[in-house]
């Protein structure tokens, strides 16, 4: 529900912009105020469930989210739907950081991996379902239903968890205010001054105050907010020392570049459909029905079979999937070109999706501490909002941009804010604004090539750099695997000592006449693939070789 009105918007743009006469930056802001109010208290909120329980906070925000929409549905004006999503967006931060923490303490490293890949799943799909059910709900009901749905979607939400969800033990966390006003004021600054800056050509926009001005303090207030990290030790808002994990670090990196190419590519895409196809909400929405259903359906099946050897090369397949797609997309997006040829992209990224969301967030999250849960699963979900946020600004700034360039008779926003349901534009501006809405869809595209570099450099499991598991071998999250590296093998040793001993105090070593083959299937336990690990231990650094028997 919270990731669907994510992207949701961005085919109900034009119908809004309709009912309020608003153009196109003031309803690109309906996404990116839900998106920043939803990015900036996530690094709190992540916190706050370690402290009073994260059930209590998930039912708290699902409230939140809940009533807000009702207010979305019946917003008057621009200005108040606006006002809307911020408490939307607040009600989200509030529940999300509590899911993963409540799958990280519940499930045991060897089901944590299978059950955070689910999650993740779902929340790839959730993403792409958005468009579709947009398009659906806007043609039928009207733009407010975008909203409305999720009424009874919340309430049921709220009884299941009420009934399923226990109440986990608490971790006491000092709340650091400092901190939350420094990060909260310093990303609005970038984030307001990248999405009006072109509006206002980067120049004055209060008086004496530039556009420029307001992003270099947004900049400046953020250094501070790492300077202040450092500073708090004890109780910081973000632990640096979770990104002493290399894969941690990467891992959010990745996410980050993920949620900026999901949120952008949408709203080029959707409009180019509707203004130079002259599609309904509905079709253009169906126009990613494939990229939804193929995701869907092998999402859970990637998910559940997800392990630490495999998915960073999945994540990699993935994210550079989306990235094909969506240049696929850029050389397509022209006025003549058949509708079915279209589709083949949506096919594409409905594979990349399933490989992407359930990978990234297996391999950053795989060795968080429970303690430390709800801190790192805020941390993981603000750097994807933040690479959202990003998203909705930056693609609003490059398709006028691209707008101006192409039809620079017209204006960045003039053609959008003509836009009327499913009419297309006169025919001697589609070939320009399709070329503007293809260069604009660059942008993803670019994001997801830079996430499967990121995720190429994940640091691959043990197994995997001693050149693979052995057959049979233990599954993703091996609960000896979970003790740390050279845990597993000083026990095969152990053991395997103890009965050479009994077997040569007992006079059998010299006559027994499969000595031979034991001495073989110990060596082979004693040289695994952590043979090395083990030995770091300082613990049976012998060879393997049988020991002399007792005289």
């Amino acid at each position: 529900m919270i990731l669907v009105d994510t992207t949701i918007v961005s085919t109900a743009m034009p119908a809004i912009m309709r009912s309020f006469g608003a153009d196109i930056n003031q309803v690109v802001w309906v996404t990116s105020a839900y998106l920043l109010a939803y990015a900036v208290p996530l690094l709190i909120t992540g916190r706050l469930g370690d402290r009073f329980g994260p059930r209590n906070l998930y039912l708290l925000g699902l409230t939140v989210f809940t009533l807000a929409s009702l207010w979305c549905g019946f917003a008057p004006s621009i200005e108040v739907l606006i006002i809307a999503r911020i408490l939307q967006g607040l009600g989200a931060a509030v529940m999300t950081p509590q899911t993963m923490a409540v799958i990280t303490r519940l499930f045991p490293p060897d089901r944590r991996g299978p059950a955070m890949g689910v999650w993740g799943a779902v929340a790839g799909v959730a993403t792409l379902v958005g468009p579709i059910a947009g398009g659906l709900l806007v043609d039928n009901l009207g733009w407010e239903w975008i909203f409305f749905v999720n009424i009874p979607v919340g309430v049921f939400a709220f009884v299941r968890a009420w009934q399923k969800v226990p109440a986990l033990s608490r971790h006491a966390h000092r709340i650091d205010v400092v901190s939350v006003l420094l990060s909260a004021l310093g990303m609005f600054g970038i984030i307001f001054g990248i999405q009006e800056g072109h509006g206002h050509a980067w120049g004055a926009i209060w008086g004496p105050v530039t556009v420029v001005q307001i992003i270099v303090a947004g900049v400046v207030l953020m250094i501070a907010f790492v300077v202040w990290q450092r500073l708090t030790p004890s109780e910081p808002l973000i632990p640096l020392g979770l990104f002493s994990d290399r894969n941690f670090s990467l891992g959010n990196a990745a996410i980050s570049m993920v949620g900026l190419m999901v949120t952008s590519f949408a709203l080029p895409f959707m409009i180019y459909l509707q203004l130079v196809r002259g599609l309904s909400p509905t079709q253009a929405a169906l126009m990613l029905a494939p990229m939804a259903v193929v995701s869907g359906v092998l999402a859970p099946f990637v998910g559940k079979r997800l392990t630490a050897v495999n998915a960073p090369w999945v994540a990699v397949l993935g994210t550079t999937l989306n990235s094909l797609g969506l240049v696929g997309y850029f050389l397509l997006l022209r006025p003549e070109t058949p509708i079915g040829l279209i589709l083949i992209p949506s096919f594409v990224m409905g594979v990349g999706g399933a490989c992407m969301w359930a990978p990234i967030s297996v391999t950053t999250t795989r060795h968080l501490d429970p303690a430390r849960a709800g801190a790192g699963a805020g941390v993981y979900n603000t750097t994807r909002q933040i690479g959202a946020v990003f998203g909705s600004a930056l693609i609003a700034m490059l398709m006028e941009n691209r707008l101006a360039a192409q039809l620079p008779g017209m204006g960045g926003a003039a053609p959008v804010g003509e836009m009327t349901g499913g009419a297309q534009l006169p025919e001697a501006l589609q070939e320009g604004f399709s070329t503007a809405m293809g260069q604009a869809i660059l942008l993803p595209a670019a994001a997801g090539l830079a996430a499967a570099l990121l995720a190429l450099c994940f640091k691959r499991s043990r197994r995997a750099q001693a050149g693979g598991a052995a057959p049979g071998g233990a599954a993703e999250g091996d609960p000896a695997e979970a003790q740390g590296p050279g845990r597993r093998e000083p026990r095969l040793r152990a053991r395997a000592g103890g009965r050479r001993t009994e077997r040569a105090r007992s006079g059998r070593g010299r006559a027994d006449p499969c000595g031979a083959v034991r001495s073989r299937a110990v060596r082979a336990q004693w040289s695994g693939p952590r043979r090395g690990a083990a030995a770091g231990t300082g613990r049976h650094r012998r060879t393997g070789t049988e020991p002399a028997p007792e005289a």
